[in-house]
């Protein structure tokens, strides 16, 4: 069987192999793949199997490739793929769940201790001379803030928002959790579920863990930034569009929150008019806190066992 890798660079841009994959069929390897209709069926022309991380796959190209059997997301959301288009012409989809559980998780807490402690900035300031200048033996240029006994909230409660959780009370912080559904066995004296008003009301950092659909898009908008503690934080590794980018730069801006810090935006790569891009206090990264070498060769094993499972007539991971 052939397969093509569409965008193979940004699952390993040198540092994993292919070879699993080639042992188990005829592969084609894109580092880059143009997001047009006529770039992406050119690409995969006659094979029967794809892998793609973020190359979409929508009704108009999956018409033209009438001999794909089998799509392999390496990821574990699935937006990029209509579906119901690729049912329709009886093609298996498969994405990777909880590969990057722990990187992203650890990620949300670098991003959090970078907004309270400003580690970066202060280092560029002693790198300058302003330690050196110095008329005391320490300094800071921003506010410096204790973990230890804050709230903390959470929207969504996967895998991804219960490692969150558990790092977020070993620093001492109180956990709110705002989830459709409540799980009793992780509610303790440190950890409660309740309402999006009451999270938003009463966390000093709310961290976003849910997954992109029309009941989440724009969650964070004017209206429930208005809720906050004008000391409040937002945190969002999860999708750029959970966020109303210009109300939150709006917010920042004015003052009506604290700050925040995103590692994913609505448009990637950023574009340069992104409103977030000269809001102030507020910390963009661009899209790597599922990308430790770690988590992307969990990634690929999960990716190649998925396709080798398809080989075998026993499907795993699809999704629907």
């Amino acid at each position: 069987m052939n397969i093509v890798v569409l965008d193979g660079y940004t699952l390993n841009p040198g540092d994993l192999s292919w070879d699993a994959l080639k042992d188990l069929a005829t592969v084609t390897i894109h580092d880059r793949t143009d997001e047009d209709t006529e770039s992406i069926v050119k690409a995969i022309g006659d094979a029967e199997a794809v892998i793609t991380n973020k190359i979409p796959l929508d009704k108009y190209v999956l018409k033209q490739l009438p001999h794909l059997k089998y799509i392999g997301v390496t990821a574990t959301g699935f937006n990029i793929i209509d579906v119901e288009a690729a049912q329709s012409q009886d093609v298996v989809v498969t994405n990777v769940p909880a590969y990057s559980t722990a990187s992203v998780a650890q990620f949300t807490m670098a991003l959090l201790l970078e907004l309270c402690h400003h580690v970066g900035d202060h280092n560029r300031a002693v790198q300058s001379g302003q330690w050196e200048k110095s008329l005391d033996f320490s300094f800071w240029n921003s506010p410096l803030i204790e973990l230890d006994g804050k709230t903390m909230g959470i929207v969504g409660f996967g895998q991804i928002g219960k490692a969150t959780a558990a790092l977020a009370q070993a620093f001492g912080l109180h956990v709110l959790v705002y989830n459709r559904t409540v799980y009793s066995e992780y509610e303790s004296e440190t950890c409660q579920f309740v309402s999006l008003d009451d999270m938003l009301k009463n966390s000093d950092f709310i961290s976003l863990h849910c997954p992109m659909t029309k009941d989440t898009a724009g969650l964070i908008n004017s209206e429930t930034i208005s809720k906050m503690k004008s000391s409040a934080f937002i945190i969002n590794t999860s999708r750029g569009g959970l966020v109303v980018e210009a109300d939150l730069a709006e917010a920042l801006n004015s003052g009506k929150i604290a700050g925040a810090a995103v590692d994913v935006v609505s448009e990637e790569p950023i574009v340069s008019d992104n409103p977030l891009l000269d809001a102030k206090n507020c910390i963009i990264t661009p899209h790597i806190a599922w990308a430790p070498l770690e988590a992307r060769r969990r990634c690929m094993q999960i990716a190649v066992r998925n396709f080798e499972m398809f080989l075998k007539g026993e499907v795993q991971n699809v999704v629907s």
